[in-house]
């Protein structure tokens, strides 16, 4: 879920530019200059409007001022009051359609107050899914009866269309939104998607996309394209709110759901009923909204919204329609949240008339601690695996919904042409002597690491080429001059292939490489060969597919062979990534093949283990690596979990590193080794999230600035310092204009961020700033990471200093809280002293 993290721009054309729903919020400064009457501080209509039609009032007003119109005409109308004569009632729209007989005994007066016309109003209490907001979602899986809760709200749903409702997905919301518990997060989605998996499993794959806060995979470029005003407007139309309004409620709770909430809480009554929203009708209102192109598109976008707003049931319903309109749902829940939770569920749970077993829940109920955490980590590991190959909901739900979590799964939902496999990452070194250190005893390939682009390359049998960024996007229009040279790359039996590389600017006269700045230049959509300025060679380094066959299992060696030996070199245009061969003896030549791409204008280089041997005195030790998942999900699928403790070594052997290709982790099988990493200065990708008001010559300018790391587990993010070193005047001004109060991009204090202190100001995270530091140490104060290395302590940085804002980077790629983990538990091994001592005390 794109948690507070700031989407990532399309590599399409950029769509036209939309202003923020906070401007909208805080309106027009010249509006409304006389003060307001009391009812505006509330937020519902002033008694003078500019302009008042029944189009802008909502129904409440709307239905007032008719009633009051029919009162009048009522009035000047003679009332009949002898016994017997009952006035006549006209059926009319949203009229009471019938009157009561009358017992003979009532007295006459008592008719002479009964009117022609009365609209019926209902009271927006009540009207809520009492069924749906009492399950206690968040219980212990085990202690759960789903069954139970799956056949009372089917019964339920019947009377409303049969469809689960939006009301249940809202409950699940709601409860992981209260808390911060990791655990409780996970057990309240598993519970939730384990009710629609035995209830309607027709609405678990719509039910999953709202969770995770998308509606396409990021290689299809579907995207609601909502603007500020079109929310707004909707708020304004269907809460009865006007600009002041609006603004009143934003600035006093910084968030558009919760203005929402506050202004659906206020409304007590409206013409009609609303129908329940279903999950699967409010994803279909998304998509509507997204596939909504040409004349007339913004009108129905419009409409969508409005309509969506009108049928919410209770304000938490319109909390989390707004939320998901502006792409924020704050729940504390990401892509590997959803992976673990549906993993677990289908382990308690199936649909009824599913062929594969689940075991009974008395059964988990008597398993130990660790035989469950087994279980529960072979399920996670092969649902993580099958996402990492075939990133997509619309293939991997069904594949659950009918097999399971089984081994069927990773050849169902495997890896398939033109859909992107997430890439493996390498992780980083201090410096080569720690690069030699971590891979002694073993074989490995120094590459160059150019300065460019990362690129997933896909070409089927009919010649059909695709590209892909390494955030999985489309940028096969960006680069028509790759796809035409694909024909001639692919050798002589050469069908289909999946190859990887780095799309590098280079001067095509001489061959000399340019920085990253210049291939951003080029355009990225609609380019035309004939029209590029900004000339590009990909540099190939990996082969994940050949001919139908994944080459995920095959060591780094194999792989590299077969591309250089299969596909033809095109100078300039399409090649080979230099590397070097080497072992941990052979430092002066690596030395000098580092210090050669540093000087060729590349970040460093990177260190790929080429197969699953280690030497120890020159005899050779080969890994067990058995292609299936069952057999490797510890070794492997596990290697890289930075939570996991290090263990005691068996004298005289290493932890096995495997040469083959992972997608989506971070092994040490693949290392970088950048120019400007040294043993006394390292550098963190952090989120500036808030800052304090200067002192002395700083005081009209935001120092310190809080700066934070991101938790990839549930999204928050988490306080790791202040910094007041290696800004520029300059960089000051500019950050004081950019987060200057009553912009948007200063809100209020939100709840994704996890910090004890009270900033002068809070920051909308959108950037990342490189920083550099002399050590880690345990902080009272900081909650980076805390819970990984300390049950009470978090961890934080000592002597802190600004290197560059990181503009080729979301905050999705900002550090994590586990990366920091290990680097502490790294530094603690380099000192001498056990992982769980006691560092130095933060002294920022």
């Amino acid at each position: 879920m794109p948690s507070p993290a700031k989407k990532r721009k399309r590599n399409g054309e950029l769509p036209p530019k939309m202003r923020s729903i906070e401007s909208f919020f805080n309106g027009p400064k010249n509006e409304l200059k006389q003060a307001p009457e009391p009812e505006v501080e509330l937020g519902i209509q002033p008694r003078i409007q500019p302009v008042v039609t029944e189009q802008t009032l909502s129904d409440e007003a709307l239905a007032r001022k008719i009633q009051a119109e029919w009162d009048q005409e009522e009035d000047s109308q003679p009332v009949n009051t002898d016994i017997g004569q009952i006035p006549k009632v006209e059926p009319e729209i949203n009229t009471v359609p019938s009157m009561p007989s009358i017992p003979a005994d009532i007295p006459s007066i008592a008719f002479a107050t009964i009117k022609k016309n009365t609209l019926s109003l209902q009271s927006s209490s009540g009207i809520e899914d009492t069924v749906s907001a009492t399950i206690p979602f968040d219980q212990n899986p085990q202690m759960f009866d789903a069954s139970k809760y799956a056949a009372e709200l089917q019964s339920h749903w019947i009377a409303e269309g049969g469809d689960a409702t939006y009301a249940l997905l809202t409950r699940a919301f709601v409860l992981a939104n209260s808390t911060t518990s990791r655990i409780k997060i996970v057990d309240t989605l598993v519970n939730f998607l384990r009710v629609l998996i035995e209830g309607d499993p027709g609405s678990l794959l719509p039910a999953v996309w709202l969770a995770t806060n998308s509606i396409s995979p990021p290689y299809e470029e579907l995207e609601l394209g909502l603007g500020g005003s079109a929310i707004s407007k909707a708020l304004k139309k269907i809460y009865g709110l006007d600009n002041q309004g609006l603004k009143t409620l934003y600035d006093r709770h910084g968030d558009a759901g919760d203005v929402a909430f506050e202004a659906k809480k206020r409304q007590t009554f409206t013409l009609v009923k609303p129908k329940p929203l279903k999950i699967k009708g409010v994803f279909q209102s998304l998509q509507k909204i997204a596939t909504s192109k040409g004349s007339g598109s913004q009108e129905i976008k419009q409409q969508t919204v409005e309509k969506l707003l009108q049928d919410t049931r209770g304000a938490e319903e319109s909390r989390y329609i707004v939320r998901t309109l502006v792409q924020n749902l704050r729940i504390g829940a990401v892509k590997t949240t959803m992976l673990i939770a549906l993993a677990r569920a289908f382990l308690y749970s199936k649909p009824t008339g599913a062929e594969f077993t689940v075991r009974p829940q008395s059964e988990f109920a008597r398993l130990k601690k660790e035989e469950l955490a087994e279980i529960y980590s072979n399920a996670e590991d092969i649902v993580k695996a099958s996402y990492a190959r075939h990133p997509n909901y619309n293939d991997l739900v069904p594949c659950l919904i009918e097999f399971g979590v089984s081994e069927e799964l990773l050849i169902r939902c495997g890896l398939v042409l033109h859909i992107p496999l997430r890439p493996m990452l390498g992780s980083i070194t201090r410096d080569l002597s720690d690069m030699l250190t971590k891979l002694q005893g073993r074989e490995f390939s120094c590459e160059y690491k150019y300065d460019g682009q990362r690129a997933q390359v896909h070409c089927d049998d009919q010649g059909k080429v695709s590209i892909f960024s390494r955030h999985l996007e489309l940028m096969t229009e960006k680069y028509p001059d790759l796809v035409s040279l694909v024909p001639q790359i692919r050798g002589e039996g050469v069908s289909s292939f999946i190859l990887e590389g780095e799309v590098v600017a280079v001067d095509r006269k001489n061959g000399d490489l340019q920085p990253f700045q210049t291939l951003t230049n080029r355009a990225k959509k609609n380019v035309e060969i004939g029209t590029i300025a900004v000339n590009v060679c990909l540099f190939a380094f990996d082969l994940m597919y050949l001919n139908g066959e994944p080459l995920l299992d095959r060591p780094f060696r194999e792989r590299r062979e077969l591309l250089r030996s299969l596909f033809v070199e095109i100078p300039r245009q399409f090649t080979w990534v230099k590397s070097l061969d080497a072992a941990s003896t052979d430092s002066e030549n690596i030395l000098d093949f580092f210090k050669s791409a540093t000087d060729t204008k590349c970040e460093g280089i990177m260190v790929k283990v080429l197969d699953n041997t280690i030497k120890f005195n020159n005899q050779d030790t080969a890994t067990t690596l058995n292609p299936t998942i069952k057999e490797t999900n510890i070794q492997s699928i596990k290697a890289d979990d930075p939570k996991s403790k290090p263990k005691e070594k068996e004298k005289g052997r290493r932890k096995a590193l495997i040469s083959t290709y992972e997608p989506d982790k971070r092994l040490e099988s693949w290392l970088k080794v950048k120019k400007d990493y040294s043993t006394s200065s390292e550098t963190l990708d952090l989120i500036p999230i808030a800052g304090w008001h200067g002192s002395g010559r700083k005081s009209k300018w935001w120092s310190p600035i809080l700066l934070a790391v991101r938790n990839p587990e549930s999204g928050a993010l988490e306080a790791v310092t202040k910094c007041i070193s290696g800004f520029t005047d300059k960089f000051y001004a500019s950050n004081k204009e950019k987060y200057v109060a009553g912009s948007p991009n200063v809100i209020s204090r939100p709840g994704y961020v996890e910090y004890y202190g009270e900033p002068d100001v809070w920051f909308e995270p959108q950037e990342v700033w490189e920083v550099a530091f002399a050590d880690i140490t345990l902080s009272p104060t900081y909650t980076a990471a805390i819970g990984l290395v300390s049950e009470a302590r978090g961890l934080s940085l000592r002597f802190p200093r600004f290197v560059k804002v990181r503009e080729d980077k979301s905050i999705d790629e900002a550090t994590s809280s586990d990366y920091l983990a290990l680097l502490w538990r790294k530094q603690a091994e380099r000192a001498g002293v056990e992982s769980g001592k006691e560092g130095i005390e933060d002294g920022v």
